[in-house]
């Protein structure tokens, strides 16, 4: 396999999670008994742009089907947060009504909407059916198409060339990320602006987040390797931050190369920083195997000693993460009966792989297990304020990531 980027062969491994489905491939209860589609899931590095990339087997549309149920608003900390960066981007941009913002994979519309109310033209470009029709429920206007060079130029020749262009957690999504970039580029106007979250490889290494890595997250990104794609592209990183969302998250600033905005003090020293904790070397990817391997086998440790105890467990979050440990480990019902999730599009439905049930909230509160694994680590203050009263029954509550532990 070779460097999506920059066409080099790989081979520096990073990390190797065996076999596993899809990890928003949610099952329904007539799905349990026809073949379950299994990838590898294996990670590589590499050794000229440092791009940390999933194997070559999965397509962008066997995995972001009509079906995907990954909705935004279900965690009302994101919607928080989207809402936060509308205000401060409409403050430092000066944006108003005879601006134009497009956000790529704008999912059920959590974000746009905050546009929509500030009368800011925007459009959604989302290829995903069940979450675009619930943003155009909102009034949001969606293009139903994967984004590329091809749509960005078509958008800039229908006169809806961008100011902003935003993406949250959609750049590691892409298979073409050298195709998306330049979609960027084409359709982003003179002096406009691009933002992207994604998740910071350099926080992953650290925290021991490998849950994160799942067949629909392509790439594993830092700002170096991002600086790389986007200087290919003929754009230009002019300032970042370093966000707590996902455990850990870059936003970037990106304009045209030529644009006037100087290049912040804050992007030199990230880039100094990831220097210095050997992100551009082999040896920090290297060791990293174990560590995963540490994470899942306390997880399975504590599972096993629960059941042995006669302790009930239940789990709260459907999450693509949770779907991750949980097949690396070989959890299944036994272990874990049941898992609660506040989207409506996931309950009723078992996890792929595990074939856990997924519940309404509501069942966990009525049956009060002795703990609770929260799934979705980087909620997990959020989900214990939902859960309070079980808290107060004598409930603890439970996370794998960085490390065991027990609340």
């Amino acid at each position: 396999m070779n460097c999506r980027h920059c066409g080099t062969a790989l081979r520096c491994d990073f990390l190797d999670l065996g076999f596993a489905p899809p990890s928003n491939a949610y099952l329904t209860a007539e799905d349990l008994s026809k073949p379950e589609v299994y990838f590898p899931l294996r990670l590589q590095v590499c050794e000229e742009c440092w791009l940390v990339q999933t194997e070559d087997y999965a397509s962008a549309e066997s995995l972001f089907s009509a079906e995907y149920a990954y909705f935004s608003s279900a965690s009302t900390s994101w919607l928080a947060h989207a809402a936060r960066y509308v205000e401060m981007i409409n403050s430092r941009l000066g944006l108003g009504r005879e601006s134009m913002v497009i956000e790529v994979a704008s999912n059920d519309g959590y974000l746009l909407k905050n546009f929509v109310k500030a009368g800011i033209p925007c459009l959604g470009v989302e290829p995903t059916a069940s979450t675009a029709e619930a943003a155009e429920a909102l009034g949001i206007p969606v293009r139903r198409e994967f984004f590329g060079e091809a749509l960005g130029k078509q958008l800039a020749g229908e006169g809806k060339g961008a100011d902003l262009i935003l993406g949250n957690n959609v750049y590691a999504h892409v298979p073409d990320i050298n195709d998306f970039t330049r979609g960027l580029k084409a359709a982003l106007k003179a002096g406009g602006t691009v933002t992207l979250e994604f998740p910071h490889v350099m926080r992953l290494i650290e925290h021991n987040q490998f849950d994160t890595v799942y067949h629909e997250h392509f790439s594993y990104l830092s700002l170096f390797t991002v600086g790389k794609i986007f200087e290919a592209a003929g754009l230009r990183i002019f300032d970042v931050e370093e966000l707590q969302t996902h455990g850990g998250s870059l936003r970037v600033y990106g304009c045209h190369a030529g644009d006037s905005r100087q290049t912040t003090e804050a992007v030199t020293a990230l880039l100094g920083e990831e220097q210095r904790r050997g992100l551009q070397a082999p040896a920090i990817y290297a060791d990293f195997q174990a560590k995963a391997e540490k994470v899942k086998n306390d997880a399975l440790a504590f599972l096993l000693d629960a059941k042995r105890e006669g302790k009930t467990v239940a789990a709260y979050g459907a999450a693509a993460k949770g779907n991750t440990l949980l097949n690396f480990a070989g959890v299944k019902p036994d272990l874990l009966p049941y898992v609660c999730d506040a989207a409506a599009a996931k309950q009723n439905k078992f996890m792929p792989g595990s074939h856990i049930p997924i519940l309404h909230p509501d069942e966990i509160v009525a049956r009060r297990p002795d703990y609770v694994m929260i799934l979705p680590w980087n909620i997990a203050t959020e989900v214990r304020q939902q859960l309070a009263s079980l808290a107060d029954q004598g409930t603890r509550f439970v996370t794998a990531v960085p490390e065991l532990k027990i609340i």
